[in-house]
């Protein structure tokens, strides 16, 4: 898998994968429309993608999911705002090796931070079982960072493609 930064003309196939992969949350906890702001906006996305911030997860010539990053360069880590795979790539191993390469695509970071809301029971698992840490649980969400315990050089594979 690799994650390559989304153009703009690729968005409205990550908002349809969007709404597919948030509209199961239903299943794990949440009632529905308990979905993350701008999920189902074309608009919301193509303004992320403009800032740099989406990126498409790809294994070859196939979309299978997405990210929203964050990286901070001044303080050494990467923000995962939102990653999602798409419903029918559901419990196939997609979501941890999307995790992997987001942090081996960012061999600098010193630290990963996310949240997840408090009811998905699915994601809570998911991030403790890739040794996320909870940090603090503050209005509804579960707020989780992983430290890196070594650095890996430059000249470790980048599985970003810019």
């Amino acid at each position: 898998m690799v994650i390559v930064k989304a153009e703009a003309n690729q968005v409205e196939k990550i908002v349809d994968m969007s709404i597919r992969a948030f509209e199961t949350d239903v299943n794990v906890g949440g009632a529905k429309g308990d979905c993350p702001p701008g999920f189902d906006s074309v608009e919301w996305h193509k303004q992320m993608a403009r800032e740099g911030h989406l990126y498409r997860a790809m294994i070859r010539k196939d979309l299978v999911g997405a990210a929203i990053l964050f990286p901070d360069e001044t303080k050494n880590s990467v923000y995962i705002g939102r990653i999602f795979i798409d419903s029918i790539y559901h419990r196939k191993g997609y979501g941890i090796r999307l995790m992997e390469c987001i942090e081996k695509s960012f061999p600098c970071a010193a630290e990963f931070d996310l949240d997840t809301p408090c009811w998905n029971e699915r994601t809570n698992a998911f991030y403790k079982r890739l040794g996320y840490r909870v940090i603090k649980v503050e209005d509804g969400f579960v707020f989780y960072q992983k430290k890196r315990t070594q650095y890996r050089s430059d000249t470790d594979d980048n599985h970003i493609e810019r």
